[in-house]
């Protein structure tokens, strides 16, 4: 199945050198440009793209307004923010939006690529390093009460979700649990569909705005790969 991308940046340069480079790639093809929000949400319903490449900072509307946008019509739509290193609360609100993950614009292209091809397998993608950023900043803000669902959860299930919070990969859970990786694999399909998520990003948001894993919200340690589910 062919990867469909919308490329949506107010920067030609920019949008032209993802063009280049996926063009390369024979499962990945760009259907379709834009280089503000409102165009993105216009042509994310015309060319229905498998994942959108997604820009935050941008003219006449920004990505987080094109991104609510773009998912209160397609739920299931996959976006992937565009960020630089030095995230800013746009990323965070994106996140909460339903943004499936982020590609850091000075990536190498093997990452990009790798990350467009992890979201439109339908998993989600968050760095350990962006994971850090999450927790920082909602350790600052008031917390509501965990949604009633975790009680839901088993007591396995807790522990996959507590790891996943951290940023850990489904193969650094199994072994910090002594399972497969396939298990750790259905617990998070589980711990998804109690709480009501559509991926491991807003689990990981979840978890942070509520304080639920609080005491053990210490920074998960650097990892070159990201975290995908």
């Amino acid at each position: 199945m062919t990867i469909r991308v919308l490329v949506v940046d107010d920067q030609s340069m920019v949008r032209a050198g993802f063009r280049m480079l996926l063009a390369g790639e024979e499962d990945i093809e760009v259907v379709a440009e834009a280089s503000n929000g409102l165009e993105a949400v216009d042509k994310a319903a015309r060319f229905d793209p498998t994942v959108v490449l997604m820009d935050i900072r941008m003219p006449e509307l920004d990505g987080l307004e094109a991104t609510r946008r773009i998912l209160a019509a397609d739920r299931d739509a996959r976006i992937l923010i565009l960020t630089t290193f030095d995230l800013d609360d746009y990323v965070y609100e994106a996140l909460r939006a339903g943004a499936s993950g982020f590609v850091l614009k000075d990536d190498s292209p093997e990452q990009l690529i790798a990350a467009i091809r992890t979201v439109a397998g339908g998993d989600a993608l968050l760095s350990p390093t962006i994971t850090r950023r999450v927790i920082q900043k909602f350790a600052r803000m008031p917390r509501p009460a965990p949604p009633e669902e975790i009680e839901e959860l088993s007591e396995r299930e807790r522990d996959v979700f507590r790891l996943m919070a951290r940023g850990l990969s489904n193969a650094e859970i199994g072994q910090d649990l002594y399972i497969s990786e396939t298990t750790v694999k259905t617990h998070v399909t589980h711990i998804l569909a109690k709480l009501g998520l559509r991926d491991r990003v807003q689990a990981v948001v979840l978890a942070y705005e509520t304080g639920l894993f609080e005491a053990d919200a210490r920074p998960p340690a650097d990892r070159d790969e990201h975290a995908a589910r």
